[in-house]
């Protein structure tokens, strides 16, 4: 006979706090359930390695809590795949365990979201909705921040935090260096030498022969390459161990090259490169094993303590993640779930059938797909300005982008992931988040890369059956739309370049970006 609990307690996936104010205490009349759901199988096409790093994390956050004495159910998919959904498996567990009173922390998903609440409203017995106590902006204090009648500006709501929590902030009130954002000088390009001095990343060799085999046992779908062993941090420690390697051997020029892309960098066979400068934490962030302002706090006391460390580096670092993280966690909860269906734009077209393969002679997309079908990972720049830019340019309709980054990133969660696709990267929310859509030809990929070394394609060229797609589509996409954007001052002079082009050499890159729009798949 199962043993009577008074409260049950759950933790989803991305709820991997160990510090919660709930495990201050053992309560004996506690259980603590953590359970792998099919019902977050099915809502998207998942990386292959997503599912391994959440389910493998979940497993190792339960045995944590075991190990505090704390009563714990861990629930696999050989337990749970026979409940219609969370709900339903909530349910049997009260009545099994004779619980009255059900708690649970505010879901970052609008989905969870809607689903507990309705739950509890269900529900006979006494329910809570608790803070996960991550986030530096708390869940109940965002519309202090934001609104939807206002258009926010990551810069205002950066520096309010910047100045609220006195972060790179001097004893006078102003900012350390005397600039709030130094994005100005992190824009450098990686030369052969600097490829040369890249560290070699940090990676963990975490066991999934087990989950693996789960996976197989209930046709769990999935995308992506599945690997020998789980590279990503799992644990607490294996955490701290990366946020320790980034501040030691990357922090001291991530800023300067966190735009940066190459394609001699890395091999995929031999891990060599590959995440350049950057820390890969957004993981360990976004399951909650790492606290936002204690990863902040590990970096600014790198800076402090390490001369080779500058301002420059250290603001761009602080900047992702107590500006842009919790700017975008902000737009998401203030304007779902309408947010969700956003198209301003009325983009239309199919996403290619090479974004689940990488087999485009685009070298750009080639490489940022292959990297992230082998990994689950690829930077902001690559996310934003390769595989998002081209999605812009060509029209892609922004619910097949949502799903795409949705499921292969194995740090995409809703609340992150669309307020950056749908919005910085696709405008398909008209402006909410960013003041111009983030459209670019070739020069800017070839500014930033050597991906157009090594390309088909011809960079500098407009027409030719050998010129660079993003070239034409470019100019495409800013005809079409020039009536919203023509008037934006930060891209209103683009029209001007074009509008000084001969008609015929108008009409020749327009015809040539018509063609690529039909003959898309063979790109």
């Amino acid at each position: 006979m199962d043993k009577h609990y008074r409260c049950l307690r759950l933790i989803l996936g991305d709820q991997l706090n160990l510090s919660h104010s709930w495990f201050n205490q053992v309560d004996d009349d506690t259980l603590y359930v953590i359970a792998e759901l099919p019902q977050e199988m099915d809502y998207a096409s998942h990386h292959i390695q997503k599912i391994q790093a959440f389910f493998l994390a979940m497993a190792n956050t339960a045995d944590a809590l075991s190990a505090s004495g704390h009563s714990v159910l861990h629930l696999t998919l050989d337990d749970t795949s026979c409940y219609a959904n969370l709900p339903d498996l909530i349910q049997h567990l009260i009545v099994r365990f004779d619980c009255q009173r059900f708690e649970y922390q505010q879901p970052d998903e609008f989905r969870l979201h809607q689903q507990l609440a309705l739950l509890c409203q269900q529900l006979a017995i006494e329910t809570v909705c608790a803070d996960t106590e991550h986030f530096i902006v708390p869940h109940d204090q965002i519309s202090l921040y934001f609104c939807q009648e206002k258009s926010g500006r990551l810069e205002t709501f950066y520096r309010k935090l910047r100045k609220k929590h006195a972060i790179l902030m001097t004893e006078e009130g102003q900012p350390e260096g005397g600039k709030w954002n130094f994005d100005k000088a992190n824009r450098d390009k990686l030369k052969p030498s600097d490829i040369a001095e890249l560290p070699e990343p940090l990676i963990f060799d975490n066991d999934i022969a087990e989950i693996n085999l789960r996976l197989q046992r209930h046709q769990v779908k999935s995308i992506g390459i599945s690997r020998d062993k789980l590279i990503w941090p799992v644990t607490r420690a294996q955490s701290l161990q990366l946020l320790d390697f980034f501040c030691t051997h990357c922090l001291p020029n991530f800023g300067r090259f966190q735009d940066a892309m190459t394609c001699q960098a890395d091999d995929l066979l031999c891990n060599k490169q590959w995440s350049l400068y950057h820390s890969r934490l957004s993981f360990a962030l976004n399951s909650k094993i790492l606290n936002p302002l204690e990863v902040i706090e590990c970096a600014i006391a790198h800076y402090r303590a390490n001369e080779a460390i500058n301002i420059a580096q250290i603001e761009g670092f602080v900047r992702q993640i107590l500006g842009w993280r919790e700017f975008v966690r902000g737009i998401y909860w203030t304007h779902m779930p309408g947010y969700a269906a956003q198209n301003h734009l009325n983009a239309r077209q199919a996403l290619p059938s090479w974004f689940w393969s990488g087999k485009t002679r685009m070298n750009c997309l080639h490489h940022a797909i292959t990297q992230s079908l082998e990994y689950g990972y690829a930077h902001h720049i690559q996310r934003l300005m390769v595989t998002g830019n081209f999605c812009l340019i060509a029209g892609i309709d922004p619910a097949e982008v949502d799903a795409w980054y949705l499921g292969i990133y194995v740090d995409a969660i809703e609340w992150v992931e669309m307020p950056n696709t749908r919005g910085m990267s696709q405008y398909a929310d008209g402006g909410i988040v960013g003041s111009k859509a983030y459209a670019a030809s070739g020069n800017y990929i070839n500014k930033m890369s050597d991906y157009c070394q090594h390309c088909h394609y011809q960079v500098k060229e407009k027409t030719t059956e050998n010129a660079c797609p993003l070239n034409s589509l470019y100019w495409h996409f800013m005809t079409h739309h020039r009536e919203q954007f023509e008037r934006n001052p930060r891209v209103g002079m683009v029209y001007r370049n074009w509008d000084n082009q001969p008609d015929e050499n108008q009409q020749a890159v327009l015809q040539r970006a018509k063609q690529l729009l039909i003959d898309i798949e063979l790109l």
